[in-house]
């Protein structure tokens, strides 16, 4: 084989290993449902919403969202009794990135399904947290932090990582586009711009804390991956990324920091993890970009005109 066959090959068992944990062995048919199947879309692809959600980013960005999610006490109740993130991992990934990519790129009737299909979950999910107090995921004020942490760990690391980021009015349009899927699922009055996103964040800062699950989640993410040992170099690259990433307030409550005496060597140890987040976006941007991905090569370029009504183009 020729070095540009080895590439190529390499490129693909890298593309096909991505998506069998992102998408599961069903990839080949969700690729189908969201990429090539025909009918009007509602975001067009050079949208800031279809640049940041389609940039390798999102998965340093995923991991700073779980992180960073699982610090409001009532949303980490609901996950750690409802979605079986240690027994079914890949299950919840699978599910997430259907949801993202469904509403970001999809047909708009496939879009309206699976968020149906969430809604319906969503009731279902009720309990009480340790402390005693009720939680429910239809509660809008914990879509909402859900939503913001989400939200704004994707554009930070699209804008941390991406050759070419968002303009300020990009940035804008993004955290706007991301408020449709949102108020679907029920988030009243989702940030629209980046400045409210940051008002949303501040304004919740009191009610998180470093809970028992949320320890266990960050154990679990950066300690424990379940992946054989072949694949966690590349993972803990990612995470890596997440963790230069986080907000200092998250990484204080979850307590990631360097033993005592070695406290006063942190920020150099930050600066140095955020070559080895870069290479590993890099690694899925290349492999993301291989020609044989189904999302590479669709067959139509359907868009919403989001002033009338839906139509192709």
């Amino acid at each position: 084989m020729t070095p540009s066959d080895l590439t190529a090959a390499a490129r693909r068992r890298l593309s096909l290993a991505l998506r069998d944990r992102v998408a599961g062995a069903d990839a080949p048919r969700r690729a189908q449902a969201v990429w090539l199947a025909p009918g009007p879309r509602r975001f067009a692809p050079h949208d800031p919403i279809c640049r940041v959600h389609g940039h390798g980013g999102m998965y340093a960005g995923g991991i700073r969202a779980l992180l960073l999610q699982s610090l409001h006490p009532l949303a980490m109740a609901g996950v750690g009794q409802h979605s079986g993130y240690r027994g079914d991992p890949w299950g919840r990934l699978q599910r997430t990135s259907e949801f993202i990519a469904m509403t970001t790129y999809g047909p708009v009737d496939a879009a309206e399904r699976v968020l149906d299909r969430i809604n319906r979950v969503h009731r279902t999910v009720v309990g009480t947290a340790a402390d005693g107090r009720p939680y429910a995921a239809t509660d809008s004020h914990l879509l909402r932090w859900v939503h913001v942490a989400e939200i704004d760990s994707f554009l930070r690391a699209h804008q941390h990582y991406a050759r070419t980021p968002l303009t300020a009015t990009e940035a804008d349009t993004y955290v706007a586009q991301t408020s449709w899927a949102a108020g679907q699922l029920g988030v009243l009055d989702p940030p629209r711009s980046v400045e409210e996103l940051e008002q949303a964040l501040t304004a919740y800062r009191p009610e998180l804390e470093a809970s028992d699950g949320a320890r266990d989640v960050a154990r679990f993410l950066l300690a424990e991956p379940p992946l054989p040992w072949t694949a966690r170099p590349g993972f803990w690259m990612l995470a890596a990324g997440a963790l230069t990433l986080l907000p200092g307030y998250a990484r204080d409550l979850l307590d990631l920091h360097l033993p005592g005496p070695l406290r006063p060597l942190e920020p150099a140890a930050l600066t140095l993890l955020d070559p080895l987040g870069r290479l590993g976006t890099a690694a899925v941007g290349w492999a993301l970009a291989s020609p044989e991905d189904p999302r590479n090569a669709p067959t139509s370029s359907a868009v919403v005109d989001r002033t009338g009504p839906v139509h192709d183009s």
